[in-house]
């Protein structure tokens, strides 16, 4: 998403030139372009599928074909790792807690059909300004309650910090969700003032921003976590730019930070 400008093709060209060893893929480019081409793509380059975003929604009709389809396409292209935006509050309903009982019970449907297919869930707490109409889960804290209902390696958490640099409790909670294995992802987004309209799309590069970088990798190292790190970037100024130089860039502030 970070280089959504650039066709699918051309992106696994550039990261095999830039040395990127795996790409973080959306449902949405992917589909467009065919879920097993993007397979073969992605394979004969050489590079991992390091999640499929999105699953979740769980307040929206349909969602348990939905998140079964989206597990299938993780088989497909061959990641163990469904990220989890899970939904806000239903229409008409102002019930946080409710919410958060309603993802837990979606997330123990779906847990058992992924885990016959070698699929993890990966549970994304999102910032609070979210909860309402993305996702209602906004702590990792929340996150790993959900989580710890289930066995390890069949539901974890996502750890972003453009959603948890605010919070005081998160570096307990990246050691807790470290300790129990419970880390399937980890993400990198740098946070500026003003947001823009809309708030979504205020994701800065790397080393921009107000968000201590340096120590958030050094706390996944020292919860022991071993996986892929993605850059995730939503902006739009970024998006308008050639999507080869962004690329470029945000390998160097990767390496810088």
């Amino acid at each position: 998403m970070t280089v959504k400008q650039l066709p699918l093709p051309e992106l696994v060209a550039q990261c095999v030139r830039l040395g990127i060893p795996g790409i973080g893929l959306w449902r949405e480019p992917v589909r467009e372009y065919g879920i097993e081409a993007t397979a073969a793509l992605v394979r004969d380059a050489g590079l991992t599928v390091t999640t499929l975003c999105r699953g979740g929604f769980f307040t929206t009709e349909g969602w348990q074909a939905a998140n079964r389809a989206a597990i299938d396409e993780c088989v497909a292209l061959g990641t163990d790792t469904l990220v989890l935006v899970s939904g806000g509050l239903p229409a008409g309903s102002r019930d946080l807690p409710a919410a958060r009982a309603r993802i837990a019970d979606a997330v123990g449907v779906l847990a058992p059909y992924a885990a016959d297919r070698g699929v993890r869930l990966a549970v994304e707490p999102l910032h609070p300004m979210y909860a309402a109409d993305r996702c209602a889960v906004s702590t990792l804290d929340q996150a790993l309650e959900i989580a710890e209902r289930f066995p390890p390696d069949q539901v974890g958490v996502v750890v972003d910090t453009y959603h948890l640099w605010w919070d005081d409790r998160a570096p307990s909670a990246v050691s807790r969700a470290g300790a129990a294995g419970r880390i399937h992802s980890f993400q990198l987004a740098d946070w500026t003032t003003p947001l823009p309209a809309g708030v979504l799309n205020g994701r800065a590069q790397l080393g921009t921003g107000t968000i201590d970088l340096p120590s958030w990798t050094t706390l996944l190292d020292t919860a022991g976590y071993t996986g892929p790190v993605e850059v995730e970037l939503f902006n739009d100024t970024l998006w308008a730019r050639d999507g080869v130089e962004v690329l470029e860039e945000t390998v160097r502030a990767f390496l810088e930070v």
